[in-house]
């Protein structure tokens, strides 16, 4: 997965990316598709409003199913949200993939598996049965996964939603060949930053010392803790994460990672 981003790219349409849609016969061709998942990240999307017309003008949406019923499976960059969670779901994906130059995953559920993998620590009768009830057979079902279990992604926009600014700045990046880099720091970061009290201090376990930044900090700042839906930042930063919150909260690690699993439960499978 290519990480070579840039945070500094600008919110305003490159005048590279401009000048080259409007000379070129055809704009870049984009399109947004969503499997298991709330579909909050497509939704995301079309809340940018007036960027959005921005972006139209440099950009043809081809395949967008919420927002159209044309189809075209001729894609430059395509953007996916939602875990893979049925047999369906992996043969999209794989469908995805083979029709789209750039891909990118879109929100915890594509990034992570989000909440979808929770299942993955039930017992699958029982959660069939609690959805289905006595229909629970007529639907295929598997263990939940983020989309590049199965497939090269070449970018990811995490959040549960995504956060559509750094949609947008990947956007433009993307149209004007610049890299994007998401933050590598962690989410006590912009806390401080904001000046927020920290919620260890009243005795709440929150997730912000291991969780990558970009959000602003927008749990913590109306007192919620933070929840990783965008993914630990390393295994390093939990290993070092859990060994101060212990020292200095006395909060164990299994704690930690009982809030993990909202999210990462498959995150968390695949730690050291």
């Amino acid at each position: 997965m290519n990480t070579d981003f840039e945070t500094s790219c600008p919110l305003t349409l490159p005048d590279e990316a401009k000048s080259k849609s409007e000379s070129s016969a055809s704009k870049p061709r984009v399109a947004v598709f969503s499997l298991t998942g709330c579909e909050g990240c497509s939704l995301a999307i079309l809340e940018l409003e007036d960027e959005l017309l921005e972006i139209l003008g440099a950009v043809e949406i081809v395949n967008f199913r919420e927002a159209m019923s044309e189809r075209s499976w001729e894609i430059d960059i395509g953007f996916v949200d939602g875990a893979v969670s049925t047999p369906e779901d992996e043969a999209e994906i794989g469908r995805f993939r083979e029709a789209c130059t750039t891909l990118v995953g879109i929100g915890a559920c594509a990034c992570l598996g989000g909440i979808n993998t929770l299942k993955n620590r039930q017992d699958e009768e029982r959660y069939r049965r609690y959805v289905y009830g006595d229909r629970a057979r007529w639907y295929d079902t598997q263990e939940a996964k983020p989309i590049s279990a199965f497939v090269k992604v070449d970018y990811e926009l995490h959040g549960c939603p995504m956060v559509k600014e750094e949609f947008l700045k990947l956007l433009k990046c993307l149209l004007a060949g610049r890299p994007f880099k998401l933050p590598d720091y962690p989410v006590c970061v912009e806390c401080k930053m904001r000046g927020n009290p920290c919620l260890y201090e009243k005795g709440i376990v929150c997730l912000g010392p291991i969780t990558r930044a970009g959000c602003n900090a927008i749990c913590p700042s109306y007192g919620s803790k933070c929840e990783a839906c965008r993914g630990i930042i390393s295994d390093e930063a939990l290993r070092v994460a859990g060994m101060n919150l212990r020292d200095r909260h006395g909060v164990s690690l299994e704690n930690v990672l009982d809030d993990l699993r909202l999210y990462g439960a498959y995150q968390e499978e695949k730690l050291p």
